[in-house]
């Protein structure tokens, strides 16, 4: 990543600046950006860690049937989408959510420090598909589709290093309830509360202050 002026907030581009200009305005990180979103990426890290401790009782209410534990897992998905939403930022959602999985690793889970590669491949899923609109649409849309192909890597991820010695449709299975757990809880969830920050002025020195008026389909000008 690179930086810019340490504080300063993003000045409107002129009408007639080239698009070359605000391509490469928008990609620069701020100190406040990387201030926020390691925020964000180490309160989220307590998050998953608390997640995981809640992944013992989920095991077991569905013991007879493992696969709908996937309906579970969006939960290790929001660092992604949030950071994302909030920062806009290239490269925000791949460091939140593998800065996140880092601080759950330093706090100790039963997952080990396999939860670090989990990150990495989830916040690469994300990332994917906000660089595929070119970190302009910050649309409900958009952080749907990022939470459920973060949720389908979450899903592949763990069919390879978990369930192994579960049957293709199991297998098939937890990849599609990833997906829509990733949809709800790492698309909408994430993209309403980023509204409802915005709301409160929090992200005023941020390119998301404006997304409490935003439309939820339509891509707000640059």
């Amino acid at each position: 990543m690179t930086m810019h002026a340490p504080d300063a907030p993003d000045a409107p581009d002129a009408p007639d600046a080239p698009v070359s200009l605000r391509t490469a305005r928008r990609s620069r990180w701020r100190v406040v950006d990387i201030v926020v979103a390691s925020i964000v990426a180490a309160t989220v890290g307590v998050v998953f860690w608390g997640w995981s401790a809640g992944y013992v009782a989920v095991a077991l209410l569905t013991v007879s049937f493992p696969p709908l534990a996937g309906l579970y897992s969006g939960g290790w998905l929001l660092a992604g989408a949030l950071g994302a939403l909030i920062v806009r930022r290239p490269g925000a959602a791949l460091y939140c959510e593998l800065v996140a999985a880092v601080v759950e690793g330093f706090l100790g889970t039963h997952f080990g420090w396999t939860v670090v590669i989990s990150g990495l491949m989830q916040g690469l899923a994300a990332e994917f598909v906000f660089a595929a609109f070119r970190y302009r649409r910050w649309t409900l849309p958009v952080a749907l589709l990022a939470g459920g192909v973060a949720g389908l890597a979450l899903g592949a991820t763990e069919n390879v290093l978990y369930h192994v010695a579960w049957a293709g449709q199991w297998q098939r299975v937890y990849l599609v309830l990833t997906a829509a757990s990733g949809v709800v809880l790492a698309g909408a969830v994430p993209w309403f509360g980023v509204r409802a920050l915005a709301r409160t002025g929090v992200l005023a020195h941020l390119a998301s202050r404006g997304a409490a008026t935003e439309s939820a389909v339509r891509r707000t000008p640059a």
